[in-house]
């Protein structure tokens, strides 16, 4: 087998243009691949961090079917105070949950005093709030950011707050209608600006939860939902599973089941996005292996072109079809290791200047949010195995004609 390889090498050496001509076209295939693995995973991680820790976390829990109507924001579907209590059991015995936050999501109508238009409204408990939402501080673009906010107080969306021209420090109106039809007004103050995750059309505001309990006349405690931030994301699916299996067939007297489990996939459509630059790395793992095929193919078609003569000598003195076969199988496998070698040192290489340069751009409205491109080592040695793989499979079909090949024939050809 040593024999082979340095007989391989020599060969490759003999012909140094073609060679250097096919193993650059891998290179080229690697690194395109790695690079844009990498961007594109930055960028997709950056886009759930952004939804995650600012918006949704990782997990949310609701009562059965509140998903289905969440868009008329039902609250005959909250999760009452026995219901609270029995999940926030579970989620303070689950070791891989950093912090969980009670909602209650509300739609009432916002007014100046001059003008009125509908809203959103998060109501939350700050401190536990800022915990499961680590980003929704830097979400506010104006106004005091520490603490969030406190009773009485209002963080406005930003689209609204240029539509009604209202400021920190302007006093506004909010009246909502409770379960059982009733109407209730209450004055709150603007705490601060908040820009809106999902772009310019975010209407989503910020109150306490006390104050959503008073405005709704709530006697007891309920809440619309509870976010769930996990320690490690990559715990997702196994803390989604475990989740829902201890709540998920917990039913009630009339025996129906009370919750109903989802992570942050099933909540944005921004999820979507994320498939979507994943079936993009794979459109782009295909190009790869169609370069590096046809490129292999191309070389050794023409390496047992030019020595059919070599071929025709070497099998008339005693060389086997077996070692003839293997002799091409170990050029095309030494032109895939040579080429994925560079494209990876090539790889890591530009990864480090692009970090490096800090490159920074906007997503939805967060500002200057910077690229950070990072590659696995999963990721290189899968593309790695592959790209050799595909190298000796390339050179496989002109391997087998040489090794097929009569020395009687062989030694005609001119």
């Amino acid at each position: 087998m040593v024999n082979i390889i340095k007989i391989a090498v020599r060969n490759l050496r003999r012909y140094q243009r073609r060679t250097l001509l096919t193993s650059s076209l891998i290179t080229l295939g690697v690194v395109s691949v790695l690079l844009f693995i990498s961007v594109s995973g930055s960028f997709k991680n950056m886009m759930i961090g952004q939804i995650t820790d600012s918006m949704l976390g990782h997990l949310q829990i609701h009562q059965k079917g509140y998903l289905a109507s969440i868009d008329t924001l039902p609250l005959n579907r909250n999760l009452q105070e026995k219901q609270i209590a029995k999940v926030e059991e579970i989620l303070k015995g689950n070791n891989a949950i950093e912090a969980f936050s009670p909602r209650i999501k509300l739609g009432a109508m916002f007014s100046n005093y001059t003008e009125t238009t509908n809203i959103r409204l998060n109501a939350v408990d700050p401190e536990l709030e800022m915990r499961t939402m680590p980003e929704l501080g830097k979400r506010i673009i104006k106004g005091e950011k520490k603490g969030l906010l406190n009773k009485g107080e209002i963080l406005v969306p930003e689209l609204l707050a240029k539509g009604m021209k209202v400021d920190i420090g302007s006093d506004i109106v909010l009246v909502a209608t409770n379960k059982d039809g009733s109407v209730n007004g209450q004055s709150f103050i603007v705490r601060g600006i908040v820009e809106g995750v999902t772009g310019p059309g975010g209407r989503d505001g910020y109150i306490h939860i006390g104050d959503a309990q008073t405005l709704l006349r709530m006697e007891g405690k309920e809440v619309s939902e509870i976010a769930v931030r996990l320690k490690d994301m990559r715990q997702l699916d196994t803390v989604f599973t475990s989740l829902s299996g201890i709540l998920e067939p917990i039913r009630n007297k009339m025996d129906i089941p009370v919750f109903e489990v989802h992570t942050w996939e099933k909540l944005t459509p921004f999820a979507n996005i994320a498939k979507m630059i994943d079936l993009m790395t794979l459109f782009i793992k295909i190009m790869l292996v169609a370069i590096v095929l046809v490129s292999i193919m191309n070389v050794m078609v023409m390496a047992v072109y030019e020595r059919i003569k070599e071929i025709g000598t070497i099998a008339a003195i005693g060389t086997s079809p077996g070692k003839i076969l293997s002799l091409f199988l170990t050029e095309g496998l030494l032109l895939g290791i040579f080429g994925t070698l560079l494209g990876i040192v090539l790889s890591l290489v530009s990864i480090a200047a692009l970090k490096a340069a800090r490159i920074s751009f906007n997503f939805g409205q967060q500002q200057g949010i910077i690229l950070n491109p990072s590659i696995t080592l999963t990721d290189i040695v899968s593309i790695a195995l592959i790209v050799i793989a595909i190298a000796v499979l390339g050179s496989l079909q002109p391997a087998w004609k040489a090794a097929r090949m009569d020395p009687i024939t062989a030694l005609r050809h001119v």
